[in-house]
């Protein structure tokens, strides 16, 4: 018989590991973020308690209390990836994110899980922090596999790589192909295509994460004069922005840009409810995409739930807490893997 896996989510932010780990059917115990942001809507969706506590207060014993006496021990987490990422040129061991993953590792070292996972961007692997915590689960005698994955063939209707490894003390351990998980191409508009339609500004009377920022007087003729996949080098050159007419922001070419519907959207950001902030406007509506739109282009599933009913919409932080996520289908991904795994040793 299988054992049945338990898992700890650090850095749980509002839930998308979580998320995906349970669809897996892996009983997540609990979920650990600093920020309060997140409790509601990690525990409105999940059936897991919420912690709001930095990782580097978490004492080892602390943390093993949660799992259950019986079963596999699986410490999941996605450090903070900013300080990692290819967008943060200022990006230096001065920033204490960059300590983060120092802390999963000592907690790895402190609790001895069964099995270990980590998400972070791909220009982690790069890092010497990256390499001693790998070099630290070898010595601590857990098999070690990692490798950067392509959203999109996994069916997440977004372009985005994510690093990925996965660590386990019963032997050998690797993610699932595409082929093996069952994944199936998803593009925007199979995503939001069936979503009502949205004027900029305005909000959707049955869901109220169905909105989108209003636009200025020159945003909007920009959009108008924008085709999907299209670029601002298309436009008449009054409407060209100052910045992208030098020559230094003349590479920038997916700012202000329309998403395609048959293709896959861009890396869902922090920002990805700014029409100005990527290639984030909607194929066809003169607008932004909605917060909705991010979090489902995200895999979450339409009804998750980021505030309470009467709560206030503060746009910047929704779409913080949505462009941060894992994605769900990532977070299912690593659990299927983990469930493969662990029924090759029964």
């Amino acid at each position: 018989m299988t054992k049945k896996i338990y898992a700890v989510d650090l850095f749980c932010g509002v839930g998308g590991l979580t998320h995906g780990l349970q669809k897996a059917n892996i009983d997540v115990e609990l979920g650990i973020d600093v920020d309060p942001a997140c409790s509601y809507p990690y525990t409105a969706n999940n059936k897991a308690h919420f912690l709001q506590k930095s990782v580097m207060d978490m004492k080892g014993e602390e943390l093993y209390s949660y799992y259950p006496k019986n079963g596999l021990k699986l410490l999941a987490g996605c450090a903070p990836c900013q300080t990692f990422s290819s967008y943060n040129q200022k990006a230096s061991i001065t920033d204490k994110r960059w300590h983060l993953l120092e802390e999963f590792s000592r907690l790895v070292k402190d609790i001895e899980p069964d099995l270990v996972t980590m998400e972070n961007v791909p220009r982690l692997q790069e890092m010497t922090v990256f390499k001693s915590f790998v070099e630290n689960l070898k010595k601590q005698k857990y098999s070690v596999s990692h490798t950067v994955v392509n959203c999109a063939e996994y069916g997440i209707p977004q372009l985005r790589k994510r690093l990925v490894l996965l660590a386990s003390r019963l032997g050998p351990i690797k993610l699932l192909s595409p082929d093996i998980f069952g994944a199936k191409k998803t593009t925007v508009r199979d995503a939001i295509g069936h979503l009502p339609p949205l004027a900029a500004g305005s909000i959707c009377d049955n869901d109220f994460l169905h909105r989108s920022p209003t636009l200025s007087a020159t945003n909007l003729r920009r959009i108008r004069a924008s085709r999907p996949g299209g670029t601002w080098r298309e436009w008449p050159s009054e409407l060209v922005a100052d910045c992208h007419a030098r020559s230094t922001g003349k590479t920038y070419a997916s700012v202000y840009g329309r998403m395609g519907w048959d293709s896959q959207a861009p890396t869902m950001t922090t920002q990805f409810y700014g029409y100005g902030s990527g290639r984030f406007g909607h194929p066809d509506q003169d607008r932004a995409i909605s917060l909705r739109e991010g979090a489902i282009l995200q895999s979450f599933p339409a009804d998750y739930v980021f505030i309470p009913e009467d709560g206030n919409v503060n746009i910047k932080v929704i779409g913080r807490l949505i462009g941060n996520a894992v994605p769900v289908k990532l977070g299912e991904l690593i659990g299927e893997s983990m469930q493969a795994h662990v029924a090759t040793y029964r």
